[in-house]
């Protein structure tokens, strides 16, 4: 009778699932955030609880449920509870009540934020849950797989000593589970190629997983809708296995590129037939494009001999005039990242490119606009490695982009646009300082803005050495906003020596030149700043 009981019924389930949210809800108004005072609210529930733990299945499986419901609102008033609770869970997984075991995994991964802190604990968890995952119950397998999830996101690297069990595990599962479940093995995979990234490439790790992912890859037709789950699985072991990937970048290039070409010719009967031809999914482009764009990221220069074989970027250009926002937000990604590993492949088309992406740079359609945004400036990045002419391409977008910057306001929702619009305008002065140059007293305020935030990365260097080329180009225009410019100096952790060098002599040139208005002007401009930035700036460059 282990398929008894699944709880799969609808208004008990629904009734229950309504009570639990409003005791989420009542934990986190009334847990953890009144501080000193949230303890009245476990020293009510607490007492109730422990009666539900001892009674019959039903009534634990309720308070189980009610332990897991308020584990986000009242995570610190648990702490001095779990080493009495968590072992008492960890038993519990081996219920006999299929509906138990799987509340259990759920309430368990809700404190999965404790447990990996615990190693003895962590190592039973771990185990319990694999074996839940081969359970012989459906319901409990979805439970163990959406458990392991989030222990993955939590644990991350925490989980490297398991992995071998872990994919021998979800290895076995592959052969186990139908339908449903198969969609939840393939976001756990996904997930732990996203959490334990470098660690998955060792060929034993390889070998036990890929060939079970290739089995099913095979198993699926072109349109069966099981299939886009399974290239957003395979998009994060493309990024986190790099070179392990190659093996199978053939075999997956060439479907993602047929499923494309063939959604894009229907698209084009659609549009000029709507009689006799439905519109095409737009699913069916995007993960495809999605996919081919994690596998350029990981796999790097290595696309760079497939890419001529199928035509991508004509693929890519078509895909980057579709009418639908999210097929030109992929397209832009895809082109990006071709541009920056494999540029001799976009280089002959770089004109026609550009055009399509300064069509795109409209704010009001956020993610496409940051996409393209980002794209050209990796097309701008290669530009200035191989000496090619952007100047009279620059009126196509370079105005949008200085609007963009200039009139968005610095808030959650833009931040990422302005970032990656500053980060595009400092890589264009790497290949045409002069003209941005002209540009500079109007977003240079802005540009430091934009930038003093963003994390050190390459991106960052190429903007921060195009943006002090454009300065040396027209230093006056850095005089009203100098401030600015300290401040977003000092925003990295760790400068880079040319970095450092550029810096220093924009700086004490600036120094200089105050110092020639007359005794004093330096150190009393100087002294003028803010003393988090004046004293830490002289000390780093000598000011």
């Amino acid at each position: 009778d282990d398929d008894d009981d699944d709880d799969s019924t609808g208004m008990d389930w629904n009734l229950r699932k309504c009570a639990a949210a409003a005791l989420d809800v009542i934990a986190t108004v009334y847990g953890d955030n009144l501080g000193d005072d949230s303890a009245f609210l476990l020293q009510i529930l607490l007492p109730h609880l422990k009666e539900l733990l001892s009674a019959e299945w039903e009534l634990k499986e309720a308070g189980i449920l009610a332990l897991g419901a308020i584990a986000e609102g009242c995570m610190n008033g648990m702490t001095d509870h779990l080493p009495e609770i968590v072992p008492y869970l960890l038993a519990t997984m081996k219920d006999t009540k299929p509906l138990v075991r799987s509340m259990t995994c759920w309430t368990l991964s809700r404190y999965s934020q404790w447990i990996v802190k615990v190693p003895e604990y962590m190592s039973t968890f771990v185990e319990l849950l694999l074996k839940r995952i081969l359970d012989e119950n459906k319901s409990v397998q979805s439970a163990a797989c959406s458990a392991l999830s989030i222990l993955e996101e939590e644990a991350t690297t925490d989980l490297v000593p398991y992995l071998g069990y872990i994919l021998q595990t979800l290895s076995a599962a592959f052969e186990k589970y139908q339908k449903k479940n198969m969609l939840l093995l393939y976001d756990t995979v996904g997930t732990l190629a996203d959490s334990v990234t470098e660690h998955l490439r060792i060929p034993e790790v390889v070998e036990l997983l890929m060939p079970q992912l290739i089995k099913k890859w095979n198993s699926l037709q072109d349109f069966d809708r099981d299939l886009l789950p399974l290239m957003e699985c395979m998009s994060y072991l493309a990024m986190a296995l790099q070179d392990s990937f190659l093996a199978y970048c053939e075999v997956v290039h060439e479907r993602c590129i047929r499923i494309v070409t063939l959604c894009l010719q229907q698209q084009e009967n659609a549009l000029a037939n709507p009689d006799h031809y439905e519109q095409c999914d737009p699913d069916f482009i995007v993960v495809p494009l999605d996919l081919l764009s994690a596998i350029a990221e990981g796999v790097g220069a290595g696309v760079e001999s497939l890419v001529p074989q199928h035509n991508i970027l004509d693929i890519v250009a078509k895909s980057a005039q579709d009418s639908r926002p999210e097929i030109r937000q992929s397209a832009f990604a895809l082109l990006g990242d071709y541009a920056q590993v494999c540029f001799v492949h976009v280089r002959p088309q770089y004109g026609l490119f550009i055009q399509l992406l300064s069509r795109n740079l409209n704010p009001g359609v956020t993610a496409v606009c940051n996409n393209a945004t980002w794209a050209i400036g990796e097309i701008a990045v290669q530009a200035s490695r191989h000496a090619l002419e952007m100047e009279p391409l620059l009126p196509l977008f370079l105005p949008q982009l200085l609007e963009i910057l200039k009139k968005l306001d610095i808030s959650n929702r833009n931040k990422t646009l302005l970032e990656n619009t500053a980060i595009t305008i400092g890589r264009l002065g790497l290949v045409c300082p002069q003209i941005i140059g002209s540009e500079l007293q109007s977003f240079m305020k802005n540009w430091c803005a934009a930038m003093r935030d963003f994390r050190d990365n390459d991106e960052k260097h190429q903007a921060f050495q195009g943006i002090c080329r454009v300065i040396t180009t027209n230093p006056q225009a850095l005089m009203q906003d100098f401030p600015f410019f300290c401040d977003a100096v000092l925003s990295w952790q760790d400068t880079p020596t040319d970095l450092f060098q550029y810096f220093s002599q924009i700086l004490h040139s600036f120094k200089s030149s105050a110092q020639r208005q007359g005794e004093g002007t330096w150190e009393r401009y100087i002294a003028s700043f803010p003393e988090t930035l004046r004293d830490p700036l002289i000390k780093k460059y000598g000011l």
